[in-house]
């Protein structure tokens, strides 16, 4: 008898945390939708900006990207995105997409403009510079010197006027 109070009391115990796991785990998602106000932001590129990713001003999370689409009209990234509530930004504001860090993911960046007007719910980002790929970047890079070497030096190897060092010496 005293074995089945123990195992019961034991369960119950489990049982308890378990929930209060899974009460800790609800409260760190985004299950609950967006704790704040919406606002839109339209990119070129969006690459790396991900649902549920971190919306931040001056590097403090402020907010949560909820959606990302392709605007059919202007073949631009839209991005849906919430910010907590009681942080109004002005109509003038800007968003980028910034990197964390030179291997690791992206967040949308909000510069906070001087306007006096404020955006309303739902409102649009209208300023916006859109992600760097550091791909292109690497293979601007690599190509823009590759072009600089071969380029206009003159000489056998690259295609030049290799007879003219032959004139030259042979002449009276």
């Amino acid at each position: 008898m005293a074995r089945s109070i123990v195992e019961t009391i034991l369960g119950a115990l489990v049982l308890l945390v378990a929930a209060g796991f899974l009460f800790w785990a609800y409260g760190r998602s985004n299950i609950g939708g967006p704790n704040g106000y919406e606002l839109v932001a339209q990119f070129d590129r969006a690459d790396g900006i991900d649902v549920g990713g971190d919306v931040r001003i001056s590097g403090v999370k402020v907010g949560t990207v909820t959606a990302k689409s392709l605007d059919p009209q202007t073949f631009r990234a839209s991005v849906r995105f919430s910010v907590q509530n009681g942080i109004e930004l002005p109509t003038d504001s800007s968003a980028s997409v910034a990197s964390s860090s030179l291997i690791g993911g992206k967040y949308l960046s909000i510069i906070p403009g001087g306007d006096d007007r404020n955006l309303e719910p739902g409102g649009a980002i209208t300023l916006t510079q859109s992600s760097v790929s550091i791909e292109d970047l690497i293979g601007r890079y690599i190509f823009s010197q590759g072009g600089s070497e071969s380029g206009g030096s003159g000489g056998a190897a690259s295609g030049g006027d290799a007879g003219a060092a032959d004139d030259i010496f042979s002449s009276p």
